[in-house]
């Protein structure tokens, strides 16, 4: 296992975290329900005296491997699945597919000092929908469960970055034959992905076009349908793989 218990920073200096996805502001009715993966007992329970103290957030369960993290969230169904990439048995990636089969409500945010390209992105291919380093605050913990739960996407900026070097690496790698015609997206559509693309939210993407956040919810869900894709960050990949979007 090549992750450790790395600093995990209280309040002071730190990255932030990039976010995509819709705002929510209304309180929820019950707390958000979390299971923590990692093989480091220490750092499961230190995960879990921070998030103790939130009173929107408990901690369901805990598992020490990426095989028992797939039994302990078909029993529990967590709202989310915080999760170490690399541990033995079976790594936190392999697990995300069966996770999402055995549970599909619960969304999973990787939580690593990994900050190698491929494991971002085989994380977001095998369904994860947060990937943060471990060196973030406590506060950001929280922070990225609460937005994650709410139907953003979070990553940290650093792996932000390396995510559009990826893109741009796989959009060079592409076939130029496209057996299937890309659904065709409207003018507004197409705007609203951009933007989506550069890590805005709804709010401010409405701003931005002087819309409500209300229509640029129904394009974001539209774009959805029409490419078959469950997530904001899933529909960024396919529309710069079918070069409907150009990152420059």
């Amino acid at each position: 296992m090549a992750d450790s218990f790395g600093p995990m920073r209280d309040e002071g200096a730190h990255d932030g975290v990039v976010g995509m996805g819709p705002d929510a502001d209304t309180p929820r009715k019950e707390p958000i329900r979390v299971l923590v993966v990692d093989d480091h007992a220490l750092f499961r329970r230190g995960l879990e005296i921070v998030l103790a103290a939130e009173e929107d957030i408990q901690v369901v369960g805990e598992a020490g491997d990426g095989a028992e993290a797939v039994e302990k969230a078909a029993d529990l169904l967590p709202d989310i699945v915080l999760m170490d990439v690399r541990m033995p048995k079976r790594g936190g990636i392999e697990a995300c597919t069966s996770i999402k089969e055995v549970a599909p409500s619960a969304k999973i945010i990787m939580l690593t000092i990994s900050d190698e390209e491929a494991d971002l992105y085989d994380a977001i291919k095998a369904g994860a929908t947060g990937y943060l380093l471990k060196e973030i605050s406590t506060d950001e913990v929280s922070t990225a469960i609460r937005a994650v739960a709410d139907g953003q996407s979070q990553i940290s900026p650093s792996m932000a970055s390396k995510l559009l070097t990826e893109f741009k690496s796989m959009i060079q790698r592409t076939d130029e034959r496209r057996l299937v015609p890309a659904p065709r997206l409207t003018d507004r559509e197409l705007e609203v992905l951009k933007l989506v693309a550069t890590g805005m939210n709804n709010r401010d993407i409405a701003k931005e076009l002087f819309i409500s956040e209300n229509t640029v919810k129904n394009h974001v869900r539209n774009i959805l349908e029409k490419l078959q894709l469950h997530s904001r960050m899933e529909a960024v990949v396919y529309a710069m793989r079918e070069k409907i979007l150009e990152i420059r």
